[in-house]
């Protein structure tokens, strides 16, 4: 049996190839969007892909199950509890897939999700009785285990999926022998759980020692802390876990109709048919220089959160990138189901060179600059768009926070035609902030270079009584 695993960075998402040497078989589980790795691994060793596991229906990418069952014939498996718009192969609690040194036990364990599943494998070749390893899907991961509140837009509350959650993790994992490699679908960085490890394996022994959601403690207790104190999900989870449900292009498909060339009149024109115009480039480029309103979200960061919170997936959205790196947008997009790519400036900013009245630069000030801005007679509103608990654990004095998710909806706190400075930790998403306050008419809004982390390193820590709650009305 051989077992590899992929991990996607930016997605903080675990994939696994399952293969069996003597009958040159392998199974593909959770896969993202973008297939061609599995192919070409399946196509240097000579397997063919049989089967592709979905543990659950994810939330926060496209799997590439549809992609890969076009190109290789392979059958989509779930869970006995799982409901598709296409054909799958549906297992119970304790069904077997056996096919030659390979053994896949399926467990069902639900909490995470109510169809999510766990696959215990066996290498036959070394024995029949104890695994070698499960893949937890989103129940288990390494240092945390699956958030149970995503479901209630669907009528699922956290609490009666957390009860499902304490009984999987207790009555179907924990049972495992202790030297079962333990294998998540995601890592630190997603928002599937809040206490996720950089680490991308363990083992069950080590994580019942470890795991702060598997020590002793009662079914209630269990609920109030694995419920308490989650991140907030982007919007995109609920469009995405129905997508993985339905029938959709491949991203291959998707790929050859998005790349698409457009002049800058008809970006114009898309753009006045309201389509997004989403800038990719870095902050400090889109400052320097960008389409009137255009909003920045830059590949270097946490590209697919923030636009999975900030853009809408049904609109059109128009492309301006670093040229180069027109297909990696896409395909980014592609990955957590943003396919309604109208297509790319051509040329990308060179296209507006005889075209300034085209052309905003974003407004920005240094902390030294805003430090001297506070201690005259009218000081600025500062703007401090992190989350509540990074605003709790330190600030600036006087800030305003409103968490950039929140902002569009609470534009009306800030005021018109008075200097704002808006920061977050390192400036990528009060960059973001920028674009949705200029649109929004205030037109005298700067943005802190270097963010909160600057002013921190400028001038220490501020001394102020720590605080718990947003220092505005608004609600997160």
């Amino acid at each position: 049996m051989i077992l590899k695993q992929f991990y996607l960075q930016c997605l903080a998402h675990a994939s696994y190839m399952i293969a069996d040497e003597s009958t040159k078989t392998a199974v593909v589980v959770d896969p993202q969007r973008d297939i061609d790795q599995y192919l070409n691994e399946a196509k240097s060793h000579g397997w063919t892909i049989r089967y592709v596991f979905l543990t659950h229906f994810h939330a926060d990418f496209l799997a590439g199950h549809l992609g890969l069952q076009k190109h290789t014939g392979a059958e989509i498996c779930l869970g006995s509890k799982a409901q598709t718009d296409f054909p799958i192969q549906s297992f119970k609690d304790g069904e077997v897939l056996e096919f030659g040194n390979v053994r896949i036990k399926v467990l069902e364990t639900p909490g995470h999700t109510p169809e999510g599943i766990s696959l215990v494998v066996y290498d036959l070749s070394k024995s029949a009785d104890r695994p070698h390893c499960v893949l937890t899907g989103d129940t288990l991961f390494i240092g945390d285990v699956g958030r149970p509140d995503l479901m209630a837009s669907v009528g699922v509350t956290a609490e009666e999926l957390g009860e499902q959650l304490y009984d999987s993790l207790r009555n179907k994992l924990l049972p495992l022998p202790d030297e079962t490699l333990v294998y998540p679908a995601h890592g630190a960085g997603s928002m599937c759980g809040k206490n996720l490890s950089t680490a991308t394996v363990s083992t069950l022994g080590k994580q019942r020692w470890e795991n702060y959601a598997l020590q002793p403690m009662t079914k209630k207790e269990f609920v109030g802390l694995v419920t308490a104190d989650q991140p907030e999900a982007p919007a995109y989870f609920g469009y995405d876990a129905q997508m993985n449900r339905e029938v959709h292009r491949t991203l291959e498909e998707v790929m050859n109709e998005n790349l698409n060339p457009l002049t800058l009149e008809a970006v114009l024109k898309l753009q006045q048919k309201g389509a997004q115009v989403l800038d990719v480039r870095k902050a400090v480029d889109y400052a320097g220089g960008h389409l009137r309103g255009s909003l920045n979200i830059g590949l270097a960061g946490k590209f697919a959160t923030w636009v999975g919170t900030l853009l809408d997936p049904k609109i059109p959205i128009v492309l301006i990138t670093e040229p180069g790196t027109e297909q990696e947008a896409v395909q980014r997009l592609g990955r957590i189901g943003f396919d309604q790519v109208a297509g790319y400036l051509d040329g990308g900013m060179q296209a507006l060179l005889d075209r300034p009245d085209l052309i905003q630069k974003g407004q920005r000030i240094s902390a030294q600059a805003l430090a001297e801005l506070l201690t005259t007679s009218h000081p600025p509103m500062i703007l401090d768009v992190r989350g509540e608990k990074e605003w709790a654990a330190g600030h600036i004095d006087e800030s305003v926070n409103i968490p950039l998710p929140d902002l569009a909806e609470h534009i009306h706190q800030i005021p018109v035609n008075a200097p704002v400075v808006v920061h977050c930790a390192s400036g990528y998403r009060s960059s973001a902030a920028m674009g949705i306050l200029v649109q929004a008419g205030r037109t005298e809004a700067m943005d802190l270079i270097g963010g909160y982390d600057a002013w921190v390193t400028t001038w220490g820590q501020p001394k102020h009584k720590p605080q718990t709650e947003c220092a505005t009305s608004c609600t997160t």
